[in-house]
């Protein structure tokens, strides 16, 4: 990484619980961030409407080279959902 590292402490607010996945809306209008259940440090069942706060940096762009593996399997995967 090019850059020292900023850790940035965010909060947000539990908008959809899924079976293996949470929703969340960012205080701030940083946005709108979906992660697995398995992610969730918690103590309590989760539910729509409870806080949540993380520790996040700045995502870097690592390298100027595309890779080509994911590009592939990112077009099958949308060709699969526009045949279904």
């Amino acid at each position: 990484m090019k850059y020292g590292d900023k850790i940035i402490y965010i909060e947000g607010i539990i908008v959809e619980v899924k079976d293996g996945a949470v929703s969340i809306d960012l205080k701030g209008r940083l946005g709108f961030l979906k992660v697995p259940m398995r992610m969730l440090i918690n103590d309590y069942p989760v539910k729509v409407g409870q806080e949540v706060g993380l520790n996040m940096s700045f995502v870097e762009v690592l390298s100027e080279e595309v890779n080509e593996t994911y590009v592939s399997n990112i077009e099958k995967r949308n060709k699969q959902t526009k045949e279904a």
